[in-house]
């Protein structure tokens, strides 16, 4: 058996693209990619794949699923034998054995620690907006940044009080176990087990994850004092891993596949304030150096990456040294330098987006190019130091996997460096030489792959009269189950917010009885997570170890109904599938209600008509009139709901 956290790493690194075009010519269109099916002959290509979902499917002959599923299909492996294929391609060390009791209570620590960090940011936030020291300090601090309550509100931004337990206090108190709130680091214990607040008188970034569940925070200090660091993050943990997480990147990702770009800043207030401009791809690696995971979480919504700098030299020098992993990624890069004395925070707050735009599109430049540039400025017409800077370009040059974009750059560079051609591609092709006959040796020092045992099923989807309401019902709970729909008043006259996953769920439970399977098995472990308390995204699903399960999600995202926003050529506004959001569900159930009640109807007909002798069975034919005049009138308030379109139809 393999572990949770390993299949995890592997589901992390088998992007989607990267796994299909293996197998398939692949190439953009918008934010997806397109290509010729592997799985049936066509000449027209309708097998898409979708980087931001993690998903692939065949419009032609209905394939879908994850990077997994493909694996499985195409190369005929079992799951385990997948996951080992995988694993081995990206690296990653796969441990079998059976979970110990040890390993479930650490997947259970888990979800202990993302509630411990929930519960945390509402009290940060709760602290900012309502205690007094929080609105003095705090928000005073980000009121004099510029920042709006939006701006405030949507990053859930927060304050940690200055009372040295304050917070710890209140979550013990609050049945919270201490073991979670240090291994969070939310909480510091001495020795003499007494224990502290790690983030006390500091304004609180939370950092979100892909679902946008709490994983750790940023505390910045407020205070002059230097030996007091300036920045103070989480420390590592299960949930929590710096290099694996960019922030912003939940708030940005839709932006970023819209646009096919995503900008790169430096701090949490650079981000906060491009988003207030209107600027909302954007992400900061939190001031580190780029790693590569961070890289492949942005190239699943776009291989195109724009840098923006605010003219510190030194500080971009450093920088420059994270790129070449971007480029080695098969990113394209570009780079911006903010005019001098400002910073994308300052910058941003200045001008709109508009002009925010106007100015990269007018300044950006590719990397390698401003790379070159810049270092060039500094050889002061040194032969060794030229020298440097020639394998140092070289070196960038030859980790760009596209022999086209590498030959361009080489032409480039050769102008620019007044470098013959043929010395830079000599020395950049001894480099990849290399690198070949060391990946080559590694490859033959790995085990090979198991022998494939079994052919994947094929996944058949549930083929029953109720089935097309079933499957919108199912796609809409997938595809917007966390959006909140409206609110609700409870018993103290608070506003409740109620979402797509807790209006579907209560309207299925109370009244339809599934007819498919497979439908039946996502929406049963829907239900049970969110009566749970836990939160639950689509991936949940489509990564699902169940095949049955992971297909049927995945083909479900892969439908095709959402209508752009536009404005038509007589102004007239096209409204989105998520606009009318709460109309559209209650057009699938009441629709599925009224083919239930239908059903219904037609069964008590035929019912009373197999009466031979009415005056025998008169009391049993009255309760049938009953029934049958009963659900007459639910059908009647239904098709009122949904409009004469509905019984027209029948």
């Amino acid at each position: 058996m393999i572990d949770k956290g390993t299949i995890d790493k592997i589901f992390d690194a088998a992007d989607i693209v990267d796994v299909v075009s293996d197998f398939v010519n692949l190439k953009k269109r918008g934010v997806n990619y397109l290509g010729n099916c592997p799985f049936h002959n066509e000449k027209t290509p309708s097998f898409t794949v979708s980087p931001a979902k993690g998903i692939y499917k065949c419009f032609g002959c209905g394939v879908g699923g994850n990077s997994v599923n493909f694996i499985m299909e195409h190369e005929q492996l079992s799951y385990v034998e997948t996951l080992k294929y995988l694993a081995k391609r990206y690296h990653i060390e796969v441990v079998e054995k059976e979970m110990t009791n040890e390993e479930k209570e650490k997947q259970d620590a888990r979800e202990s620690m993302l509630i411990v960090n929930s519960f945390a940011q509402k009290t940060f936030t709760q602290n900012l907006s309502e205690s007094a020291e929080g609105k003095a300090v705090g928000l005073k601090y980000f009121k004099e940044r510029g920042f709006t309550d939006i701006t405030i509100n949507k990053f859930e931004l927060g304050y940690c009080r200055s009372e040295r337990d304050s917070f710890t206090k209140l979550a013990e108190q609050k049945g919270y176990a201490a073991n979670y709130l240090v291994e969070t680091g939310l909480s510091i214990q001495r020795d003499n087990g007494m224990r502290f607040d790690r983030f006390s008188e500091r304004v609180m970034f939370p950092i979100h994850n892909l679902m946008g569940k709490v994983i750790g925070f940023g505390g910045r200090t407020l205070r002059s004092d230097k030996k007091i660091a300036k920045y103070l993050n989480s420390p590592e943990s299960q949930i929590y891993h710096k290099s694996r997480v960019l922030y912003g990147l939940f708030f940005a990702k839709k932006s970023i596949s819209k646009n096919d770009k995503c900008y790169m800043v430096e701090g949490y207030t650079d981000v906060m304030s491009m988003h207030q401009a209107g600027i909302e791809n954007v992400v900061s690696s939190s001031g580190t150096a780029l790693t590569a995971d961070q890289i492949r979480l942005i190239k699943r919504f776009t291989p195109n990456i724009t840098v923006l700098y605010d003219g510190d030299a030194a500080g971009i020098k450093a920088a420059l040294r994270g790129i070449d992993l971007v480029l080695e990624e098969g990113m394209n890069v570009k780079v911006v330098l903010l005019p001098e004395g400002e910073d994308p925070d300052s910058y941003a707050h200045k001008h709109s987006a508009t002009e925010f735009y106007d100015f990269i599109s007018k300044n950006e430049t590719d990397f390698i190019t401003f790379k070159t540039r810049l270092l060039l400025s500094d050889t002061d017409n040194d032969p060794v130091k030229k020298a440097n800077l020639i394998s140092d370009i070289v070196r960038t040059i030859s980790v760009i996997p596209d022999g086209i974009i590498r030959s361009v750059y080489i032409k480039e560079c050769s102008t620019l460096l007044s470098v013959d051609e043929k010395v830079l591609y000599a020395e950049i092709n001894k480099i990849i030489r290399k690198k070949r006959d060391q990946n080559w040796q590694r490859q033959q020092n790995a085990p090979l792959p198991p022998a494939p045992e079994h052919v994947a099923e094929s996944y058949i989807p549930a083929s029953t009269k109720f089935e097309k309401f079933e499957r919108e019902i199912m796609r809409l709970l997938l595809s917007y189950g966390p959006k909140v729909l409206f609110n609700i008043e409870d018993e103290n006259n608070k506003q409740e917010e109620v979402n797509t996953a807790n209006y579907i769920i209560k309207e299925i439970e109370d009244e339809i009885e599934l007819q498919s399977p497979i439908y039946k098995l996502i929406f049963n472990e829907y239900s049970a997570i969110v009566a749970a308390g836990k939160g639950v995204d689509s991936t949940h699903f489509t990564k699902h170890e169940n095949q049955l399960i992971s297909r049927s999600a995945a083909d479900l995202l892969a439908d095709i109904h959402q209508i752009s926003k536009m404005w038509s050529k007589k102004g007239t506004y096209i409204a989105t599938e998520e606009d009318n959001l709460k109309s559209t569900i209650d057009n699938a159930i009441n629709g599925y209600k009224y083919e239930i009640v239908m059903k219904i109807l037609k069964e008590i007909e035929d019912e009373i008509k197999q009466i031979q002798n009415q005056e025998e069975q008169k009391e049993k034919l009255e309760e049938l009139y009953r029934k049958y005049m009963a659900y007459t009138k639910y059908k009647m308030e239904i098709s009122k709901t949904l409009g004469e379109r509905i019984v027209l139809k029948r």
